[in-house]
């Protein structure tokens, strides 16, 4: 298990739940406040992309 992994919120918990960031390769990190999740991308400029993210051209599944 690597450490973005561990940030994560459990799979009910996920903010945006149809985002491909939580299926990404990349892997996204979980950045929590107060009151928000916050989904940060190791791999584009923004580091926070707006939610729901649909479609990313540097989206790449997950191996099973």
């Amino acid at each position: 298990m690597s450490e973005a992994d561990d940030d994560a919120p459990p799979p009910d918990e996920l903010p945006f739940p149809d985002s491909l960031c939580h299926q990404c390769a990349a892997p996204p990190r979980y950045i929590r406040s107060a009151r928000s999740i916050f989904v940060l991308c190791p791999l584009i400029p923004e580091k926070y992309p707006r939610q729901p993210v649909l479609h990313c051209p540097l989206f790449r599944p997950r191996s099973p």
